[in-house]
């Protein structure tokens, strides 16, 4: 009877102790990730520096920044929602530095019933941090030819619209004209690991019932 009991013993303690390291280790990525949110989070808080002159995409994402000049009356709309809010869309303008730079500015959110307000070019500097969104999905339609709308923030595409750099700030605080700031943070970035972890625990614990189910039909059988 032993010798029938001995492989689905193995089998069992070998799986549950897989899946249990599993979930150990996406309990470890879970500390992790909080590190680097709280990391991520700092950095979006801290003081505005000047706008790098090259700004790479990897090193100075959610670098705040500082810079004047004047919005050019250039932009374009991405359909946007706020929760618990009226739709709208977001507005992202072309920004001139006073140094001859022009740029992309997420200037922020304005409802649908205030889009077509007049603006007045907003105030001659912006205060905000650098990001290179990825909005857009293989499901995110091209920007409606018709109405001008967009379903994404696509900084290259913007950028080649605009005739601005592929440099793009996120304003956190206002920009004038009555449009509302919706600035960088961290809910957009998951930390699902928690989530994981228990799916991998719980994939154990059905391991372990299995095989003490199988133990005791072994058993059961022999007698």
């Amino acid at each position: 009877m032993l010798r029938r009991m001995f492989f689905p013993l193995l089998m069992g303690v070998v799986g549950c102790a897989v899946l249990i390291s599993l979930g150990v280790w996406q309990v470890n990525r879970m500390h992790w990730k909080a590190g680097v949110l709280a990391e991520i989070e700092a950095r979006i808080h801290d003081a505005p520096v000047a706008l790098p002159t090259a700004p790479d995409p990897a090193t100075d994402k959610y670098l705040p920044v500082s810079v004047t000049g004047r919005f050019t009356g250039d932009f374009v709309e991405v359909l946007h929602g706020i929760k618990g809010g009226s739709p709208g869309v977001k507005i992202i303008e072309a920004f001139q530095t006073t140094d001859g730079r022009r740029i992309l500015v997420d200037r922020g959110f304005v409802e649908e019933e205030a889009r077509h307000i007049p603006r007045v070019r907003g105030l001659p500097g912006v205060i905000g941090n650098l990001h290179w969104p990825q909005d857009a999905t293989s499901a995110t339609p091209p920007p409606d030819e018709g109405t001008g709308l967009w379903f994404a923030r696509d900084v290259a595409a913007m950028a080649a619209k605009l005739n601005t750099e592929p440099t793009f700030i996120v304003a956190r605080e206002p920009t004038g004209d009555g449009i509302t700031p919706v600035p960088v943070d961290t809910s957009t970035i998951p930390n699902d690991h928690w989530g994981y972890a228990i799916t991998w625990f719980s994939l154990a614990l059905v391991w372990a019932v299995m095989t003490l189910a199988l133990l005791w039909r072994i058993r059961r059988q022999q007698a």
